[in-house]
């Protein structure tokens, strides 16, 4: 694994007057531009030479600097890793960049200052060390099913890895979980390598609610060390949430649940106080099991059933494409800030005001 100290070796080379926030150019990285360019920062964007167009088409949120490349996962080549540390660049991971390139890899070999906390990564992509997680901060979860052959209940099945729902399905029984494995894995959704996991599933209202924890300038809900903010909230939206549209003769391809852009959510008032308790509990487990925790944004994906209250089904440990639909901010950021802010352009502050803190070093782990 990069050693943290070769991490801040980098980040004392930088000229703090030139920081340049960098990104793939996917996933919510015109969020993450935009909001750099609006606290002052250089922006540099990693991008598919296809891809280039599209991302010019956005002025006020293209970045300034290009770096093409033909595959993603060149940006661990060190022609690309030397180019964004000469551009002083401050790298933002997001789902995509995470997905392309591979948690292994990024830990091991990734040595451009990431935002945050890599260790995390791990947390994330290991629904096991998730569960170990949920149950070290106190989370009511669904029930595991660790063997097909266990399922007594209506069960939802994911595969590992940033998705987006691509595969997904529910099964009532054993039965019907390898006849509809088995149909994914012949249509090539799902790969013999992917690995299943297999959780009841709860019936209710998914939301998404968009956190951010720091120590720096802390603000929101106080904890022990640090704020915590509730930026904003969103669904996902999904082929079976129309599947009302093929009744009575249902059309098979409304049975799937890959995301294809999201909701803007306002929850009941009177549930945002166990919607920042859930955060909270998790923000303290996680300076527990991985100091110095979870750093930045985060999102806790979650049910509300009315009889059970929230359960939280998984975390992501990072920007999520559902805030993409705040660019200017969600109706709680005035709250905090009295002017909108987004999920990217708290990101950016954080980085600022770090920097004017003299603490841009406990940023990066």
């Amino acid at each position: 694994m990069m050693q943290r100290k070769e991490i801040l070796q980098n980040v004392s080379k930088y000229d703090l007057q030139r920081i340049a926030i960098a990104s793939i150019c996917s996933h919510s990285s015109l969020q993450i531009f935009y909001g750099a360019k609006m606290e002052g920062f250089k922006t540099i964007g990693i991008c598919i030479k296809d891809k280039l167009p599209y991302y010019q088409a956005f002025p006020e949120a293209s970045p300034e600097m290009f770096i093409v490349v033909d595959d993603y996962k060149e940006v661990l080549e060190d022609r690309v890793q030397k180019r964004l540390l000469e551009n002083n660049s401050i790298v933002i991971a997001h789902g995509s960049f995470v997905e392309y390139v591979g948690v292994k890899p990024l830990l091991d070999s990734f040595y451009v200052p990431m935002y945050g906390n890599r260790n995390v990564l791990e947390w994330e992509a290991d629904r096991e060390k998730q569960l170990e997680w949920f149950e070290k901060a106190g989370l009511r979860y669904p029930k595991v099913f660790k063997e097909p052959s266990e399922i007594d209940r209506y069960a939802f099945v994911k595969v590992y890895g940033a998705r987006g729902g691509k595969g997904y399905f529910k099964a009532k029984n054993s039965e019907e979980y390898h006849s509809k494995m088995n149909e994914k894995l012949r249509e090539g959704v799902i790969e013999k390598s992917d690995r299943p996991f297999i959780q009841e599933f709860i019936a209710g209202s998914r939301y998404y609610p968009h956190y951010f924890y720091t120590e720096i300038k802390p603000r929101g809900l106080k904890l022990e060390s640090g704020g915590l903010e509730l930026l904003s909230v969103d669904r996902r939206i999904e082929p079976i949430d129309e599947v009302y549209r093929g009744l009575p003769d249902l059309i098979p391809d409304y049975l799937d649940y890959t995301v294809s852009g999201n909701q803007p959510v306002v929850l009941r008032e009177s549930l945002i106080p166990e919607v920042l308790s859930t955060g909270a509990k998790l923000v303290k487990a996680s300076i527990e099991l991985f100091p110095p925790g979870i750093l930045g944004p985060f999102c806790i994906e979650m049910v509300f059933n009315p009889n059970k209250g929230f359960i939280v089904f998984e975390v992501s440990a990072r920007i999520v494409a559902g805030t993409n639909l705040y660019p200017n901010g969600s109706p709680y950021t005035p709250y905090i800030f009295k002017e909108p802010m987004s999920t990217g352009r708290r990101i950016a502050l954080n980085i600022k005001e770090a920097i004017i803190e003299g603490e841009l070093h406990r940023l990066f782990y």
